[in-house]
């Protein structure tokens, strides 16, 4: 029988399930088979299958099973289990896919015992028997060249052109290696805790490249055991083109965290070349399309929002939400972050300007958020008055009327408390649904301009690291206060931080199109105003007419965006010419969008009955 949750076994076993029901009986019976010489505990995650995974486990009355209620991803699955590792000496991850041959446990903790700080892997099988070619170089510009141009053919070529260590003679003694698959791996539990948790931003593949990188990065060892033999099915993760990918995408993904700007764009080019010569193959054309147009990155499988991340362990950030007469919104908006305003996880302020309506007694019944009264009906103002009674860093800036979830948040604070970025934004998706057809026209020309994916402003919500934040000080008395802030920074000192999608609600009119449309113009012609007075420096300021021009029209395909890109064009013409013949000096809103979108749902959010 395996240890339960209050013993202290030699070994904790992690696993993450989705629709896994063909494979978990024999995976489970082939860890019973280990019990002869080991002491195990075994903690599954499921990640929301819809098959009969869950029912399975729970045959098992001596494992722990952990229902995610959503599809977290790898890395998300991993970081919940280990939340419920208890006492342990070492943490085995293992794939639900796998066959853990006998002895193949005590041949892993015997070699971890004589290495200390190290991350054991076993030697993989195919289904057929055959060594599975688990062990790999870190990704290099050169090997992904010869990788790009020879794909799994001429192995025998130089170990600088190729990722994947081919040599069989390697897979038949015990070595030092910079990485391995990550479906089976040992490791200590005090390196696992020194390591942290699973970067979450690698949703599936390049996670575990990430996970043993840091590892090598506190001194410890990534060594082969070929006495540890398990038969890899290959079935955990499915196939398909997506997911295809997605891999494509993390590996730039991973670069990019781990390497320079240049050198990221440099990989990037060569993995879009190797896509590019296979082209001839539908599955590798249009991973070089998704390549090639970094927009569409967000439309592959990511994480959704944890159940769990209001957990006490988020890191300190403060919250900050704006707010001028927001009562259909404002529920809506501070939903996902109640349990972790409650609990104390995370500071959020709804700073109410100029307030007439509802907003103040909505926000003020959501336990642990603090509300500031404003007097003056100033977004800017707010901000500043939220920052002098704010405790923590980051900051997140939220507007009013956006849904951010948890997960995305704690990704954002991460990218930031790590130092990667001065300011970043998760990423972000419109909602147009119930817009006129002219509406969905612009933002579906909109969503093709790459200059909207790579800005902090546009979606409603930007961060600040307080680095980031001293760069300017107070927030000046401008309309675009997310434009302000997108110049301060060059690109490699701003972020799109890839998380579960932020929404932004569209107009559902022409005239209210027009009208937030105004206001962002008159936004962009006062941040040129303080470019001009000094007060942004002109080499920031990368957001061209002509640079957005050409890329709505490397966006026409056809007919239909032809005519999209026409709305579009049509749309901002009549904005700033309305601007000019009668200048705003308001905050247009766009009520179509609350009412609508937000309106149903803030009538089911009773603050005081769900706290």
């Amino acid at each position: 029988m395996f240890s339960g949750p209050h013993d202290k076994p030699q070994v904790t076993v992690l696993t993450v399930t989705y629709n896994s029901a063909e494979m978990v009986d024999d995976f489970i019976e082939s860890l019973r088979r280990q019990l002869t010489t080991t002491s195990i505990r075994v903690v599954v995650v499921d990640n929301d299958s819809t098959d009969a995974t869950v029912s399975r486990l729970q045959r098992h009355d001596d494992i722990s099973v952990i229902e995610a209620g959503a599809n977290l991803g790898y890395a998300g699955g991993l970081n919940l289990a280990m939340k419920s590792v208890g006492q342990t000496d070492s943490i085995l991850v293992l794939n639900p896919d796998l066959q853990v041959e006998p002895g193949a446990v005590e041949a892993l903790l015997a070699r971890l015992t004589s290495l200390g700080d190290a991350i054991v892997v076993p030697c993989l099988l195919t289904s057929h028997g055959s060594i599975y070619e688990s062990l790999r170089r870190e990704p290099r510009i050169l090997q992904a060249l010869g990788d790009a141009v020879f794909g799994g053919h001429f192995t025998n070529r130089s170990q600088v052109f190729a990722e994947t260590v081919y040599d069989p003679a390697r897979y038949r003694r015990a070595q030092s290696v910079e990485w391995a698959t990550g479906a089976a791996l040992l490791m200590n539990s005090g390196l696992a805790h020194r390591i942290g948790p699973w970067d979450e931003r690698f949703f599936l593949y390049s996670e575990e490249t990430d996970f043993m990188r840091r590892a090598r990065d506190l001194g410890a060892q990534i060594y082969f055991e070929p006495a540890a033999r398990m038969t890899h099915h290959m079935g955990a993760s499915g196939s398909s083109s997506a997911l295809s990918t997605l891999m494509a995408v993390n590996r730039i993904r991973y670069i990019r965290k781990h390497r320079s700007g240049p050198y990221a764009a440099a990989f990037r080019a060569v993995t879009v070349l190797g896509e590019g010569v296979r082209s001839y193959d539908p599955v590798h054309r249009a991973i070089a399309a998704t390549l090639l147009h970094e927009s569409s990155w967000q439309l592959l499988p990511g994480p959704v929002a944890r159940a769990e991340s209001a957990s006490t362990d988020f890191p300190p950030v403060s919250v900050i939400i704006p707010a001028h007469n927001e009562e259909q919104v404002i529920g809506a908006t501070l939903e996902p972050l109640r349990q972790l305003a409650k609990n104390g996880s995370i500071e959020v302020i709804v700073a109410t300007n100029g307030c007439t309506d509802d907003t103040i007694r909505i926000a003020s019944a959501y336990p642990g958020v603090r509300v500031l009264d404003v007097p003056v009906a100033s977004k800017t103002a707010a901000m500043n008055a939220a920052d002098r009674v704010a405790l923590h860093w980051p900051r997140v800036y939220l507007d009013a009327d956006i849904v951010v979830s948890p997960s995305a948040l704690r990704l954002v604070v991460d990218e930031l408390n790590d130092g990667n970025f001065l300011a970043a934004r998760p990423s972000f998706r419109y909602d147009d649904s119930g817009a006129r057809p002219l509406v969905r026209a612009f933002y579906r020309a909109r969503r093709r301009i790459q200059a909207t994916d790579n800005a902090l402003w546009g979606a409603g919500v930007f961060a600040l690291s307080r680095s980031g934040h001293e760069r300017f000080g107070e927030f000046p008395a401008v309309t675009g206060d997310d434009l302000f802030v997108d110049r301060q920074f060059t690109d490699l000192e701003k972020g799109i931080v890839d998380t579960p999608r932020a929404t932004v609600v569209t107009p559902k009119t022409w005239n209210d199109l027009i009208s937030i449309l105004r206001r962002n113009y008159r936004g962009q012609t006062e941040a040129n105003g303080l470019q001009d007075s000094g007060v942004l420096p002109p080499s920031r300021n990368n957001h061209k007419t002509s640079r957005t021009l050409g890329q709505l029209l490397s966006g026409v395909r056809g007919p239909l965006s032809a005519a999209d890109a026409l709305v579009y064009t049509l749309a901002v013409v009549v904005a700033r010419a309305s601007n000019r013949v009668a200048p705003g000096t308001g905050w247009e809103r766009d009520n179509s969008s609350r009412a609508a979108a937000y309106g149903a749902a803030n009538s089911r959010l009773d603050p005081q009955e769900q706290s």
